[in-house]
C-alpha cells in the first residue's frame, strides 16, 4: 500500500495533508476540524452548526461583505458544511490564488468577530434553516431514523440543533465550544489540485503555525441499542420510512462488503428496492438504502416514500428485501454489476480535485489505511456472495427499527416479525 499523497504535522499539532495533481489548474483546500453535532449535548446542541455559520460573519480584517467579494473577485467558490463528526470549512480556486485562499480560511478560523449584532442575526437564519428542514420531510426522517437507533446518545441529536437549543444559545457557549474543540491537534488542512507540496506545508504554517490551545479529554459516550418504531404525525402527502439498524464502523473490516450490499439493496435503478417497489409494484417514487459510517458505529437502512393507503404493504415489502440478502443467495451478475456501479463511481469521482480533497481528510481524520483506486477496486473485486450473507446476518440479526413521518400514528404501523436464518457453519 502507498499513499497518494503527502502528510506533514507542524510543531503545533496542525496536520497538512495533500496530494498534488499537476493536469489541472485548480486547488481545493479545506480546513477540517474534528468535531460536530456528537462532541454537543443537551445544553448546546447545535453549536457546532451555528459556530459554523458565524465563522463566515465577519473577521478582525474582512466584513461579512469583503469575504464574500474577496473570493468572487478571484473566481473561486467558499463553503463550508458541518457533520455529526467533523466540521469543514474549504475554498475551491485556481492554483495562483492559492496563498490568498488559505490566508482567509486562517483569518476565518482564529479572527473571527462573533459580534453580538451579527450572532442575533444569524441566529434568525439557523432558525429559518431550521424552519426549511421542517418542510422536508424526505430529508428530516434522517434525523427521527438516527434518534431511534441512538437514543440519548450524541449520534442521535440532530445537526442543526433544535429551535429551543438555538434560541437559547449564548455567545460565550460558542466561545467556550471553539476553545475546548477547535485546537492546533484537531485541525487538518486537505489539499488536492495543481500545488507544491512544500510550498503548501510553509503557508499552513505561516498562518496557522504559531495557533496554541490546550486539548481536554473527550467522554466517551455508548449505547445500547433496541428496535423500536417511531412516528413523527405530519400532514404530508405521504409518508416517508426509514427501516433499519445500527451499521458498522469507519474501521470496520466489512465497510467494503457494506457498499457493495447497498449497491444491491438500494443504490441505483437496477437495485431491488427500486425494481420492487416502483418498477414492478408502483408503490413508491423514490426508494434507496443508505449507510453512514462513524468512528465507532454506524447507521444502516433503507428510506421510501409512499401514500398512507400503501405504507404498511411498502414496510413489508422492504423488510423482505432485507431478509431476502440471507435467506436466498445473491446471483453471481448482481454482484458483478453492483461491483461495476462501484467502480464507475469511485474513478469518476476521482476527476474532481474537490472529491480528492475530501478522500484525504477523511483518510486522515479517521486513521483509514489511504488506499489508492486500484487498491480499493481490488477489495471491491474480491467481495463474495459469502461475505454478503454473513454481513447482512450480522446487521439484521440486532433487530429492525422503523421512522416515520407524515400523516400517520405509532399504533398504525408495524415491522414484520421475521426470523434471521442460522449462519451455515464452516465445513
Amino acid at each position: 500500500m502507498q499513499n497518494m499523497y503527502k502528510r506533514t504535522r507542524l510543531a503545533n499539532g496542525v496536520v497538512v495533508a495533500a496530494e498534488q495533481i499537476p493536469t489541472v489548474r485548480s486547488v481545493s483546500v479545506g480546513f477540517w476540524l474534528r468535531t460536530g453535532s456528537a462532541n454537543e449535548d443537551a445544553t448546546n446542541n447545535g453549536a457546532s452548526h451555528f459556530i459554523e455559520h458565524m465563522l463566515f460573519k465577519g473577521t478582525e480584517r474582512y466584513s461579512a461583505r469583503e469575504i464574500a467579494e474577496a473570493m468572487d473577485s478571484i473566481g473561486g467558490q467558499l463553503n463550508a458544511f458541518t457533520s455529526r463528526e467533523y466540521t469543514c470549512y474549504y475554498a475551491r480556486v485556481l492554483d495562483e490564488h492559492l496563498e490568498f485562499a488559505i490566508s482567509l480560511l486562517s483569518e476565518m478560523l482564529l479572527r473571527s468577530r462573533f459580534h453580538p449584532v451579527d450572532l442575533e442575526k444569524e441566529r434568525g437564519v439557523v432558525l429559518e434553516e431550521i424552519n426549511m428542514y421542517e418542510d422536508e420531510p424526505d430529508e428530516l426522517v434522517h434525523d427521527l431514523f438516527a434518534s431511534t437507533v441512538f437514543d440519548s446518545h450524541p449520534l442521535g441529536m440532530p445537526i442543526l440543533g433544535t429551535v429551543d437549543t438555538i434560541s437559547s444559545l449564548t455567545r460565550q457557549q460558542l466561545l467556550n465550544y471553539i476553545a475546548k474543540y477547535y485546537t492546533p491537534s484537531r485541525i487538518l488542512v486537505a489539499a488536492a489540485g495543481n500545488l507544491e507540496y512544500e510550498q503548501l506545508v510553509e503557508l499552513v504554517d505561516k498562518h496557522l503555525g504559531g495557533y496554541e490551545a490546550l486539548d481536554t479529554v473527550e467522554k466517551h459516550h455508548s449505547f445500547v441499542y433496541k428496535p423500536t418504531i417511531a412516528t413523527r404525525y405530519k400532514q404530508t402527502e405521504q409518508v416517508h420510512l426509514i427501516v433499519g439498524a445500527p451499521g458498522i464502523s469507519r474501521r470496520d473490516p466489512d465497510r467494503y462488503i457494506l457498499e457493495v450490499l447497498e449497491a444491491i439493496l438500494g443504490g441505483g435503478m437496477s437495485s431491488r428496492l427500486f425494481q420492487e417497489l416502483r418498477e414492478e409494484r408502483g408503490l413508491v417514487y423514490a426508494t434507496y438504502s443508505f449507510h453512514s459510517l462513524f468512528k465507532d458505529c454506524g447507521l444502516w437502512g433503507a428510506y421510501a416514500g409512499t401514500n398512507r393507503e400503501q405504507m404498511q404493504t411498502v414496510i413489508d415489502a422492504m423488510v423482505r428485501e432485507m431478509w431476502r440478502l440471507i435467506s436466498e443467495p445473491i446471483c453471481e451478475e448482481e454482484l458483478a454489476r453492483a461491483k461495476q456501479q462501484l467502480k464507475g463511481a469511485l474513478l469518476i469521482g476521482l476527476e474532481s480535485t474537490s472529491n480528492r480533497m475530501s478522500r484525504i481528510a477523511k483518510n486522515e481524520l479517521f486513521m483509514e489505511e489511504g488506499l489508492s483506486a486500484e487498491e480499493e477496486i481490488a477489495i471491491i473485486e474480491a467481495v463474495t456472495v459469502d461475505d454478503l450473507r454473513r454481513l447482512s446476518q450480522r446487521i439484521l440479526s440486532q433487530g429492525l427499527s422503523l421512522a416515520a413521518i407524515g400523516p400517520v400514528e405509532e399504533s398504525e404501523v408495524a415491522l414484520p416479525s421475521l426470523s434471521v436464518p442460522e449462519q451455515p457453519s464452516a465445513q
